[in-house]
């Protein structure tokens, strides 16, 4: 730990902070990339089914995934989730160098919304990624799945691929993270990441400003990037640090707990 509020390894940092207060205090290294997980504030039509819990949104009713931790964030109305979009990414823009990319996850629900505040934050919007998470969705009589999550995709100004840069595919087909092995309610696969990394300059600096279970930061890192996440919850923040050691070591986060409880499970079930 380098110093109050932060952890930190080899190429990646986990700060305890709000994303916007920390964006607007920063003056450190600039960034070559951002790929951002922000809270939907969906998951219903209604005021008051976007105002409960996210466990309850996001989560069926009879999964084990119900004892994994809430996050904060999650319950904006459809205006000041748009107002506060556009000003954490008003912030990350100045932070970014020219020809800086963004990944920006979505779902259906936000998804107007969130192509406005990336517009507004000045960004160039280039385009929309699908994301298939199979079959790991809630089926839904007579309807849809919900079964794509969407990736905005946009650039600091002219974009500037670097030299020996992929050509990226469209969409991506990954399971989301599910049963034991899930972190967070809204974690994303490490393998996803990783490819969306590759946008970034090998080495680049990625802003992670949604850390949650620390799966964008350990893509980064198996991508050769170093990644600065914040997290606004200091268990949450403590976990992904923890995850991120185990990475370094080569572990899984249950093989380097060795069977222990984790971080927060001692804090939400310590009588287990």
């Amino acid at each position: 730990m380098s110093d109050a509020g932060v952890l930190s390894g080899n190429g990646w940092e986990v700060h305890t902070a709000d994303a916007l207060a920390w964006l607007n205090d920063y003056s450190g290294e600039t960034f070559a990339a951002i790929i951002a997980d922000p809270p939907y504030s969906s998951g219903g039509q209604m005021r008051g089914d976007r105002t409960t819990r996210p466990a309850a949104k996001y989560v069926q009713s009879d999964s084990a995934s119900q004892r994994l931790p809430n996050f904060e964030g999650d319950n904006r109305d459809q205006r000041s989730f748009v107002l506060w979009c556009t000003l954490w990414l008003m912030e990350a823009w100045q932070k970014c160098v020219p020809g800086a990319t963004i990944h920006l996850f979505c779902d259906w629900r936000q998804l107007p919304a969130m192509t406005d505040a990336l517009q507004d934050g000045g960004w160039i919007w280039r385009g929309i990624v699908a994301w298939n998470k199979t079959q790991a969705s809630r089926p839904q009589v007579g309807r849809h799945r919900a079964q794509c999550e969407y990736i905005l995709f946009g650039t600091r100004g002219p974009h500037k691929a670097y030299e020996g840069a992929p050509c990226m595919p469209g969409f991506y087909e990954y399971q989301a993270p599910h049963g034991p092995s899930r972190i967070h309610i809204t974690e994303k696969p490490v393998a996803l990441i990783r490819e969306l990394a590759q946008a970034c300059p090998p080495g680049g600096l990625v802003l992670d400003p949604f850390c949650g279970s620390g799966a964008h930061a350990v893509g980064c890192l198996l991508a050769g990037r170093r990644v600065v996440s914040l997290e606004l919850v200091a268990g949450i923040a403590a976990e992904a640090a923890e995850r991120l050691a185990a990475e370094e070591r080569g572990l899984t986060l249950p093989d380097a707990r060795g069977g222990q409880m984790g971080i927060l499970d001692q804090i939400n079930h310590p009588e287990e």
